[in-house]
């Protein structure tokens, strides 16, 4: 008898934790007003010269890494290669995509003259024949 008392009671237990996740889950389902980054957005698409030559792309990505590891003002840092989406608005023709985060257009602009930028530029600016960059900043 005592077993059946406890069996029951855990399966009240059980219910209510049921019950307080499924009200859980219909509060937490309200829309809410969508938050939008405000950052200063800088994103760099770049052509090498030899995409297909594997040598060339380790030292283009090695100088890129450092360079980014190394930057005093960039908040966020994304390097991509194009995801082979085939739509006829999807530019797949770039080597390397590069997304960098500012808190202001003023950081970005201290990081155009900062040594690390300069000096990845010096070391790789000769693997690329194209860049195409394009800064946004977020609405308000």
């Amino acid at each position: 008898m005592n077993f059946q008392k406890r069996y029951t009671n855990i399966g009240k237990s059980f219910l209510f934790l049921m019950f307080i996740v499924l009200i859980s889950t219909v509060l937490s389902c309200n829309k809410k007003e969508p938050v939008f980054d405000k950052n200063f957005v800088h994103s760099v698409y770049i052509w090498l010269n030899n995409p297909d030559n594997p040598e060339e792309r380790q030292l283009f990505e090695k100088s890129l890494i450092k360079f980014l590891n190394t930057s005093k003002y960039a908040k966020t840092n994304f390097v991509g290669t194009p995801a082979g989406t085939d739509r006829e608005v999807v530019d797949n023709t770039y080597t390397y995509s590069i997304i960098v985060t500012f808190s202001s257009k003023e950081e970005q602009d201290l990081y155009q003259k900062e040594e690390a930028h300069l000096l990845f530029i010096k070391e790789a600016s000769s693997l690329w024949n194209k860049v195409q960059i394009y800064d946004t900043i977020g609405l308000n």
